[in-house]
């Protein structure tokens, strides 16, 4: 799962900067758990970082981070697989 042709929205492109996005699709590249085909991620801000909630429902999981990054976003995020593709798009785009 989320090993297929990537897509990102055209709201992603202009609102979440490349360094987000590619650690967004890192997340998922590196997660060791089972994977839903429905990834959720908030972006907030915490102390000058940037604060990534994410999480999943089933199975369930949850992992936060925080990163230094030069533009800190507040969004979320959803990372849908259908099997064919992988769609990284704004929840208000959904």
């Amino acid at each position: 799962m989320f090993n297929n042709q990537r897509y990102a929205t055209r709201g992603i492109i202009e609102e979440i900067p490349m360094f987000t996005q590619i650690f967004l699709w890192n997340i998922l590249d590196t997660m060791s758990e089972p994977k839903d085909g429905f990834q959720v991620f908030k972006l907030s801000e915490r102390s000058g970082l940037q604060v990534i909630e994410h999480h999943q429902e089933i199975p369930e999981y949850r992992k936060d981070y925080e990163i230094k990054v030069d533009e800190i976003v507040t969004a979320k995020i959803f990372v849908i697989d259908d099997g064919t593709y992988s769609t990284m798009l704004l929840a208000e785009e959904y």
